[in-house]
């Protein structure tokens, strides 16, 4: 009979990546979205096809902000502080993929 000391489980994630990656590429569809609603007249080199950029390297930026979201599961689920530090450090890095999907998508298009 064996113990349960002995057992080693395999880490099962609690969502897929896929699902992550939609989540995130929602979060960033919806804020930049907002912004570009808000937002004036882009370069009239771009035309009114402009927003076209934005609305597909903010999304793509927050998709790969899931995925690192998911990849932390792992030390999330050890549960106190790896669970906390594990949470601020896949939050840090999506805001900061957000804020540079930004920059690159509206670069050259709406700013200078």
């Amino acid at each position: 009979m064996t113990t349960k000391e002995n057992l080693i489980l395999p880490f099962i994630h609690r969502g897929s990546r896929s699902k992550r990656m939609v989540q995130g590429a929602i979060i960033g569809l919806v804020l930049i979205s907002a912004f570009l609603i808000s937002a004036g007249q882009g370069k009239p080199e771009w035309g009114n096809w402009w927003m076209i950029r934005p609305l597909l390297i903010v999304p793509f930026a927050g998709a790969v902000g899931g995925a690192i979201y998911y990849y932390m599961d792992e030390i999330r689920s050890k549960g106190g502080w790896h669970r906390i530090i594990a949470d601020l450090i896949s939050f840090v890095i999506f805001m900061i993929g957000i804020w540079m999907g930004s920059v690159l998508g509206l670069s050259g298009t709406y700013w200078n």
